[in-house]
């Protein structure tokens, strides 16, 4: 038997843990903090009283609109009676940095103290996420020490509007989530082929004629269906500063992306001139990675290009420039003379130095204004596609400004270290991890909270130059709102979290738990989609075993990529169509030879498909790498061939082999 002095302990301990679990099953947190305390008291208030400095105007504004939901009055206050103290102190620096915030709650009073308002700011997103409903329109805040700070400076959304445009009203929408979640970087990706979105006043024809396209396709890069219908819109100068303004109110700093040289066909559309082939083309109604580059011989498109940017500047103050510089084909260089001179007299050995030379021609203009530049991790030079099958790195001997941010979107880890020893400040935005484009199935809540932007074993001294990640949103397969919401949330929590909670204190477990708060109040509005999966689609699982392969290593070096693609029949029209966009894309990221990818397919019908080693995943200029003739399963053109049937399907591929199939 025990002993009743043990017994007594053993009650006490039990009651003391309910009585923690009971406090911070209050805390659901996103994203969670780094620092806290939960103590016993409860503060129960019915207005507000808020003393709070100046300069924090617009932190009191932003608490009065937050209460509102709650019926709670906010007022200002000078007197001691003030229950909530809003406060600016420069002694926190050191212990939360510009950023951060302490939130300490007592039985009588909030104070929120930070050594800049935007602390100040991240601690009032933390206060309203504590509120505990109560009786007779009071509501009630556990008793907390809170000491936070973010991982990383740099917590980024990107949202193309260039594929297709949303609108100044959900940016608004985008923006206040944003905010709730302590994300400080908009990303406004503004051109691309498909569309020009943003008024530039000396050159018109840019929104006139490359803000609108004359159709759309749908069902993926391959498929020959369109919508029909015209597509178009463009921000003007006015509204930019009005989206800049709101953005401001929530310390959110917005970044612009103007594409060069390459993802400029709207450009040319409009003023044909700037283009390589010198030629009037149509803004295209088709995705992909399409041909059309700037003629970067050409002193008229430099001053083009200068004159956009110029305009760019003076409309956002957030001192950084993206000028996107990814998926450039060299093609129309490769087939001009004029390019072949002007290599010739400017000594550029490869098409890949021409466009270094370019960007930090760019990159100097953007620096002489007081700015910084930015753009895709394509930009240092690096063959990631290999279409562009002449360039090889040695060939190259342009390098790239080291003050340029590096976002790195593809590649291997050696890439990414590469940028580094360079010296160049890096974005991790590695497409396997954060491209909200990518289907739920392959890229899991789960998947994208467990994205670490500081990759394994690196060097402690490149940490730092790390400074973040983004989450991006593309366009292209999001036409309607709802489209973008489904794909945006929930996964925006995961990656707020990501890029404030340290490493360290992430726990999925407690997020999911958190998340159920967090969508209870997305649940009825616009932002929440249940993604329930259609009861006629099953989930097919592919894992390709690269072990032992002559493929491995230009995958393993992240040069190619490797997916799947394939055929199936569409249910409702029972026709053949080909797979979204990239298909299935294997991760190239974190492996151990065995790669892996998800896609739900219609039940009971057919499923071709083949694996490619390739430079996009393209039917086109690819590898095959599995298989021949002799295996069983082989269909026509030599695709694999199986049929799906009611259970969810785990397809075994093993390079140079047959398949193997299990449930």
């Amino acid at each position: 038997m025990m002993p009743k002095k043990n017994i007594k302990v053993l009650i006490l301990n039990i009651v003391l843990c309910l009585i923690s679990l009971k406090a911070t099953a209050q805390l659901n947190l996103i994203p969670y903090p780094n620092n806290i305390q939960v103590h016993e008291d409860t503060l129960k208030v019915r207005e507000f009283r808020v003393a709070y400095q100046l300069d924090l105007k617009n932190e009191f504004e932003e608490l009065q609109r937050l209460m509102k939901k709650w019926n709670v009055d906010v007022v200002e206050s000078k007197s001691k009676d003030a229950n909530v103290e809003l406060k600016i102190d420069n002694k926190t620096t050191k212990e939360v940095g510009e950023e951060g915030y302490k939130l300490n709650i007592d039985d009588k009073k909030i104070l929120i103290t930070a050594s800049m308002p935007k602390g100040v700011f991240y601690g009032i997103q933390t206060l309203i996420q504590l509120i505990i409903p109560s009786e007779n329109n009071d509501v009630a805040f556990p008793s907390v020490s809170i000491s936070d700070k973010p991982a990383f400076e740099w917590r980024a959304f990107m949202l193309d509007e260039s594929r297709h445009f949303k609108g100044k009203e959900v940016v608004f929408g985008l923006l206040d989530q944003m905010s709730k979640l302590k994300m400080n970087v908009f990303h406004w990706h503004l051109t691309d082929d498909q569309g020009w979105r943003i008024e530039i006043k000396k050159y018109p024809l840019l929104t006139k004629i490359g803000s609108k396209r004359k159709n759309t396709q749908v069902n993926g890069v391959k498929s020959h269906r369109r919508t029909g219908m015209p597509h178009s819109g463009f921000y003007t100068q006015e509204e930019i500063k009005e989206v800049i303004a709101y953005a401001n109110k929530k310390h959110i700093t917005i970044i612009p992306e103007i594409e060069m040289p390459g993802h400029a066909s709207a450009a040319i559309a409009s003023y044909p001139w700037l283009g390589t082939l010198d030629k009037p083309i149509e803004v295209p109604v088709t995705f992909g990675i399409l041909p059309n580059i700037y003629n970067v011989s050409n002193n008229r498109v430099y001053q083009f290009i200068e004159d956009v940017l110029q305009e760019v500047i003076e409309l956002f103050p957030g001192k950084i420039i993206h000028i996107g510089g990814d998926e450039v084909k060299y093609d129309q260089w490769e087939n001009s003379m004029e390019i072949k001179k002007y290599m010739e007299k400017n000594d550029l050995k490869s098409y890949a130095d021409i466009q270094i030379a370019f960007t930090n021609k760019v990159s100097n203009f953007i620096e002489n204004k007081g700015y910084r530049m930015m753009g895709w991790n394509d930009i240092l030079g690096e063959n990631l596609h290999h279409w562009n099958k002449h360039e090889t790195k040695e060939k190259n001997n342009q390098k790239l400004a080291e003050n340029t941010i590096i976002h790195f979107w593809k590649g291997s880890r050696d890439l990414m270290l590469s940028a580094l020893s360079k010296g160049h400040d890096v974005v991790n935005s590695q497409h396997n991890y954060t491209y909200l484009d990518y289907s739920l199935n392959y890229l899991s809540l789960e998947k994208a909270y467990k994205f670490n932007p500081i990759p394994k074993d690196i060097d402690e001294h490149l940490e730092s130059q790390i400074i973040g990640l983004g989450c991006q949103m593309w366009g292209e397969w999001i036409p309607k709102t709802e489209d973008l919401y489904g794909q945006v949330f929930p996964r925006l929590a995961a990656y707020s979290e990501v890029g404030w909670t340290q490493s360290e204190q992430k726990d999925f477990t407690r997020f999911q738990n958190n998340l159920k708060i967090v969508k209870n109040n997305w649940q009825h509005t616009t932002y929440f989609n249940q993604n329930t999966q259609n009861p006629n689609y099953i989930e097919v699982t592919f894992l390709v075993d690269m072990n032992s392969s002559s493929y491995f290593e230009d995958v393993e070096g992240g040069n190619e990529t490797l997916s799947i693609s394939g055929t199936f029949i569409n249910p409702k029209l029972d026709t053949k169509e080909y797979w979204y966009a990239d298909s299935v894309i294997l991760t190239d990221y974190d492996y151990d030879g065995i790669y892996t990818g998800t896609k739900l397919v219609p039940k009971n019908k057919p499923l071709e498909f083949i694996l490619l080693k390739s430079s996009n995943g393209s039917w086109k200029n690819h590898t095959k790498i599995i298989g021949d003739i002799s295996c069983d399963s082989v269909g026509e053109d030599n695709n694999y061939k199986v049929e799906i049937g009611e259970k969810a399907l785990r397809i075994f591929l093993k390079a140079g082999s047959c398949l193997n199939l299990s449930d």
